[in-house]
């Protein structure tokens, strides 16, 4: 199985940044498209982030220009950069990977427990 673990999280103002980090561990094989999504109360899970393993990226259109994405392969980690903050990017945040592990056959995605951000005056 993968553990994804999120971090860097937090309460910032409008038009400020952070910088999220996903953590992603256990019996891996190779791991394929990771990304972020972003849930906010009372709205549908939507895709913030992909990136693949060749280093493709896609983006919502609503954070283009705004956030951008990366990962590090040697270390399992996917991150996502966030400028220009808006309190409408206010939703916990939530890793994604697609990826191989030892004894399950195939390829499965994998989902972390979500970071919270809040953009708030």
């Amino acid at each position: 199985q993968v553990q994804l673990v999120e971090s860097g999280g937090g309460l910032v103002q409008p038009g400020g940044s952070l910088r999220l980090s996903c953590a992603a561990s256990g019996s891996i094989v190779s791991l394929y498209t990771m990304g972020w999504y972003r849930q906010a109360p009372g709205k549908q899970r939507e895709l913030v982030a992909i990136i693949n393993s060749g280093g493709g990226t896609n983006f919502a259109d609503s954070v283009k220009g705004r956030f951008t994405i990366s990962r590090d392969n040697a270390k399992n980690m996917v991150y996502l950069q966030m400028n220009s903050l808006r309190p409408e990017d206010t939703a916990a945040y939530l890793c994604h990977v697609y990826g191989v592990v030892s004894g399950v056959i195939g390829v499965s995605g994998y989902w972390g427990q979500g970071t919270q951000v809040t953009v708030s005056s």
